[in-house]
C-alpha cells in the first residue's frame, strides 16, 4: 500500500495552456480515493503527471517518500502502479490469456510461474477456462473489462489506477464492474485511484472524493458530504449529475 502526496502540481503545455494550478492532495494507504470533475477539468493530466507520462511544470508528486522527478529511483517508483485503461488496452493480436501472461511476465516469475499467475488472475475477476483463448474482439466488452484487471493485478501493484472504468458499459455491466473493482482493491489491500465523471461511481467506490475544476481541487471529503458542503461547485456539480445518493 502507498501513501501519495501531490504537493503544489501544475502543469503548463507549450502553448501557455495551464491544465493543472496548483493540486495539494493527499491520498492514504489503502484508500479508494475518487478524483471527480467535468470533461477537460484536468483529471486525466494529473493522472498521466501520477503515472510519469507528463512531466510536472512545477510541484512534486511523492508515493511513500520517492519523487516522480526522482531519475534515481524511478523504476521503484514505476512499480508500485497498475492501471486499468478506459479502453482496456488489450492487444488484439494475444488471447486473453497471453494478454495477461505479457504482464505478469514482468515481476521476474518463471514461465510456468507466470502462467499460473495470469490464470489465477482470470478466474479471480470470474472469467472461466473458456474464455482464455479468445481474442479481446471475440468477447463482450464487460469480459473485456475484467481481462484488463486481471492483466492490471497480475502486477502486482500497490496503487491501482482505474480510468473511467464504467465508460462505455450499459449500467447493469457498469454495475457488475463497479463490484468487481470494490471486491478487489479491498480484497488486495491496495490503494485505488480512480478518476470519473460518474458521480454513481463516486458514491460506490470511494472512501473520500475529490472534485477537481478548471486544474484546481476544490473540495475534499466524503461522497454522502457533497450534499450542503457550502461549496457552490460542488453543489452544482452534484445536482447537474441527477443522482440521489443513498447508502
Amino acid at each position: 500500500m502507498s501513501k501519495i502526496v501531490f504537493d503544489n502540481v501544475r502543469k503548463v503545455f507549450d502553448a501557455g495552456l495551464c491544465v493543472l494550478n496548483g493540486v495539494n492532495l493527499k491520498i492514504e494507504k489503502g484508500e479508494s480515493h475518487i478524483i471527480l470533475g467535468q470533461s477537460g477539468g484536468g483529471k486525466s493530466v494529473l493522472i498521466r503527471c501520477l503515472l510519469g507520462i507528463l512531466e510536472l511544470t512545477d510541484g512534486d508528486i511523492v508515493v511513500d517518500g520517492i519523487s516522480v522527478k526522482d531519475p534515481d529511483r524511478w523504476k521503484e517508483y514505476m512499480k508500485k502502479f497498475s492501471i486499468l485503461f478506459q479502453g482496456n488496452a488489450l492487444f488484439d493480436s494475444m488471447t486473453i490469456l497471453q494478454n495477461v501472461k505479457f504482464a505478469a511476465s514482468q515481476i521476474n516469475k518463471s514461465k510456468d510461474a507466470v502462467n499460473e499467475i495470469a490464470k489465477e488472475k482470470l478466474h479471480a475477476v470470474g472469467l472461466e477456462d473458456g474464455v482464455f483463448g479468445l481474442y479481446p474482439a471475440e468477447i463482450s466488452g464487460g469480459m473485456q473489462k475484467r481481462a484488463a484487471l486481471a492483466r492490471a493485478i497480475s502486477l502486482e501493484p500497490e496503487v491501482l489506477v482505474f480510468d473511467e472504468p464504467t465508460s462505455g458499459l450499459d449500467p447493469i455491466t457498469g454495475g457488475v464492474i463497479c463490484n468487481l473493482l470494490k471486491d478487489t482493491v479491498q480484497s488486495l489491500g491496495v490503494t485505488a485511484i480512480t478518476i470519473t465523471h460518474d458521480l454513481r461511481v463516486a458514491e460506490f467506490l470511494a472512501d473520500r472524493v475529490s472534485l477537481l475544476n478548471k486544474g484546481v481541487m476544490v473540495w475534499t471529503g466524503h461522497a454522502d458530504d457533497m450534499r450542503g458542503c457550502g461549496n457552490e461547485f460542488v453543489e452544482n456539480f452534484y445536482k447537474a449529475s441527477n443522482v440521489i445518493l443513498r447508502k
